[in-house]
């Protein structure tokens, strides 16, 4: 057990961004324990994918294609995560909180007979012990909690996206890549991908925005949301977010929702307006690097988290807000 494994997951012919924040989790994690870093690269991949994955952090890439796993279902990266774990006995595996991620992470350790870590937000070990000790929002995110695996045999996390951020590119970096046939055969294959519909967006994403302009329901309807776009967009990365009780009356669709049960977000900057800032939606959002807050209601949480704040009605300050952006950015 000397190495930290993660799952390395592809985007198209693209290394997904989420692995970058795992060789950074795992980056750290190893240097703690003495440990190399390993990431499994699972489905058909070029050889500049592994190098990608070395210079960001890796020491090891093992690289594992079938037929089956053009499938894409997870049944499939469940199967080559317990074959690989099965030959190198990795002390740690870290997934992501993608929709592949979390679900292998709890079927890989259910396989492996070893406990299993959600929604972790921060990592660390003890290089006396080899344990990880893992921080995770609990209570619905009203409080953080620190837990130490038990045992001595592997140890699997599901990270948040975003709890981690990806390192500075190497090119100069070198490392092992080992590609491995994979024995696997329909059996392996319990579910079936009906149909992939992606979500058709226009601009920023919202994980990657730099400016978020997020409504609550503080606004009383989806009208308003209109001038939370025209706000965004006078940003160069600019979107705009919303709570989930926005979301859940229909005014947004899901995915523009920020919190526990949402995305994940940290922007440089996230302008907030009607938001109160429960617990929830802070646990998406709580590393932004600045916050400001507009709520009427002067004892919302969100001024406990927020860098600036006005207490005002928002239908008297957006205007004026936006009027003095355009007048800051010269547009």
């Amino acid at each position: 057990m000397t190495e930290i494994l993660i799952l390395g997951e592809l985007d198209g012919n693209e290394l997904h961004s989420s692995a970058g924040e795992l060789i950074a989790a795992g980056r750290k994690l190893a240097d703690e324990l003495g440990m190399k870093v390993s990431a499994a690269i699972i489905g058909e991949a070029p050889i500049e994918i592994a190098n990608e994955a070395i210079s960001i952090g890796a020491d090891q890439v093992y690289t594992v294609s079938h037929e089956l796993i053009a499938q894409g279902v997870s049944d499939t990266y469940v199967a080559a995560l317990e074959f690989i774990c099965n030959k190198v006995n990795p002390a740690v595996v870290l997934t992501a909180k993608t929709p592949i991620g979390r679900s292998a992470g709890p079927r890989l350790a259910y396989r492996l007979g070893t406990g299993v870590a959600q929604d972790c937000i921060n990592l660390e070990g003890d290089a006396g012990t080899g344990k990880m000790t893992v921080t995770r929002p609990v209570y619905g995110g009203n409080a953080m909690a620190k837990f130490t695996f038990a045992n001595n045999e592997t140890q699997v996390a599901v990270l948040r996206i975003k709890a981690f951020e990806p390192l500075p590119t190497d090119a100069d970096r070198s490392g092992l890549i080992t590609h491995i046939d994979l024995e696997m055969n329909e059996n392996h294959v319990k579910s079936k991908l009906v149909e992939t519909v992606k979500e058709q967006s226009e601009g920023v994403k919202l994980e990657d925005a730099e400016v978020i302009i997020g409504g609550g329901r503080g606004l009383g309807g989806p009208e308003p949301f209109s001038q939370l776009e025209e706000l965004a967009k006078l940003f160069d990365s600019g979107a705009v977010g919303a709570s989930r009780a926005v979301c859940d009356a229909g005014w947004l669709d899901h995915s523009y929702q920020i919190g526990l049960t949402g995305k994940t977000v940290t922007p440089n900057l996230y302008i907030t307006f009607g938001i109160s800032g429960a617990s929830q939606h802070m646990a998406g959002c709580s590393a932004s690097k600045n916050i400001v807050a507009i709520n009427k209601d002067g004892e919302a949480n969100i001024f406990k988290e927020a860098s600036f704040g006005v207490i005002g009605d928002w239908e008297k300050v957006l205007p004026s807000f936006t009027a003095t952006v355009q007048e800051l950015l010269g547009t």
